[in-house]
């Protein structure tokens, strides 16, 4: 692909992809190209691991799995080491003495730096336009006429600007976890705080549920949410050891609660490590829930998830927050998370210093003339909000239409809930649009 589209004949980036044939190659539709969100997730080894949750999919359409520019096996965003991001993010990423303020704003300064330099000729070019305009060049490639299409998560904002730039060429398009795009970086940390603080109440109910043997945090939700809140906290005085060496910081604490909100598969694996952490002073289980998220794999290197991320977050956006508006809005976040809003007002930072001003245009969606879009929304989803889902209906506009789970975890159609597993499969493999304002679970 062209860096930059401006000049296609000039320097060129490579753009890694993944094939899964379709099985039933006489009723075979086409390619559906998915993308798993992020900013910054990869597609290639995603899928490579995932794919038998799309068998039935799969039967009739080859599974195509890419990894962004920028990101992963493409030409990728290089930032720092991993023995260097390893101390960032086990820096206190909610300050509460000079000192600890001083060390995030200065690690925070120096990872913009080592971005601008190792990587500062792709910086300006991988927010989600140009990705989108990679995607009509996969299609072509593909040799299909209308691009089909699975985004989850920020994949539903690539979806969106791809509907937006060829609404012509857009073919049968799921978009599950849906961001909504026209919001800005205050109201959308806001409201994503609000949501992973209410994914906790829920996974609280269902822990307090086990009784004191398998949660002996508390007797109800909100008392249980109050034993994980004191945790954390103890965390910023008393790191925890872990089998690894390394140790539970309050930063990596509160990062491994979050990333077991995402799916109730992962809620055993919380409450056992909460109760490792409480009752044996070990971190070891919420640390790995933490490596997870901060995509950190077993020989210690990193996928290259957070440098990616950071930049396609400031390449598509022009928001750029000050410390003073930071402490300006830290009660409010506050008020809305006791446990993530601190963290998530900081993060308000990510994009101060950065080296490119970032596309406002990034953020337009709208496709009134597109085929119909099937646009996904799970009621107890902690990383994109269930209001997301129809206001990107409404931006989408023309014959998008919205279904609804009521649910828990991130996404709907990797839930396994049956009832959204049946409307998406019968929209992509007959092209069946559920009824407006369906709903499932």
């Amino acid at each position: 692909m062209p860096l930059d589209y401006a000049r296609p004949s000039g320097e060129q980036i490579e753009i890694a992809l993944i094939k899964v044939p379709a099985t039933d190659r006489r009723h075979r539709i086409g390619s559906l190209v998915f993308n798993f969100g992020g900013p910054g997730g990869d597609g290639v080894d995603t899928l490579a691991q995932s794919a038998g949750e799309y068998a039935g999919l799969g039967a009739r359409y080859d599974l195509i799995g890419f990894d962004p520019r920028g990101v992963g096996r493409s030409t990728a965003v290089t930032c720092v080491d991993a023995a260097r991001m390893d101390k960032i993010l086990a820096l206190d990423d909610s300050p509460d003495t000079a000192a600890e303020e001083r060390a995030y704003l200065d690690a925070r300064a120096g990872y913009v730096r080592q971005c601008q330099a190792r990587s500062g000729r792709l910086l300006p070019h991988v927010g989600t336009v140009n990705a989108a305009r990679d995607l009509d060049m996969i299609r072509a490639a593909l040799g299909d006429d209308r691009l089909h299409y699975f985004g989850v998560s920020y994949g539903t904002w690539l979806g969106g600007s791809y509907a937006h730039q060829f609404p012509g060429r857009v073919g049968r398009a799921v978009l599950d976890g849906a961001v909504d795009t026209r919001i800005s970086g205050v109201d959308l940390a806001l409201q994503q705080a609000a949501a992973f603080q209410r994914a906790l109440g829920g996974f609280g109910a269902a822990c307090a549920r086990l009784g004191p043997k398998g949660c002996p945090m508390g007797t109800d939700g909100p008392s249980v949410v109050a034993s994980i809140a004191r945790t954390l906290s103890g965390l910023d005085r008393r790191p925890l050891s872990t089998s690894s060496g390394r140790r539970l910081t309050q930063s990596l604490g509160t990062t491994g609660v979050a990333t077991a909100l995402y799916s109730r598969d992962a809620w055993p694996y919380l409450a056992q490590g909460l109760v490792d952490a409480v009752k044996r002073r070990d971190g070891t289980l919420l640390l790995m829930l933490a490596d997870i998220q901060n995509g950190r794999k077993d020989d210690g290197t990193y996928t290259g998830l957070q440098a990616a991320n950071t930049a396609i977050t400031c390449a598509d956006g022009t928001d750029r927050y000050t410390v003073a508006d930071v402490r300006r809005l830290l009660p409010r976040f506050r008020s809305t998370s006791p446990i993530f809003g601190t963290s998530m007002g900081w993060g308000l930072l990510e994009c101060t210093g950065w080296p490119v001003r970032g596309d406002g245009t990034a953020r337009e969606v709208s496709a009134p003339s597109a085929a119909p879009i099937l646009v996904v929304g799970n009621t107890g989803d902690p990383a994109t909000p269930y209001a997301w889902a129809p206001a990107l209906t409404r931006a989408l506009g023309g014959q998008a239409t919205l279904l609804t789970l009521k649910g828990q975890g991130h996404g709907s159609y990797d839930t396994g809930d049956p009832c959204v597993r049946k409307a998406v499969d019968a929209y992509l493999l007959r092209g069946t649009v559920p009824a407006m304002g369906a709903t499932c679970g």
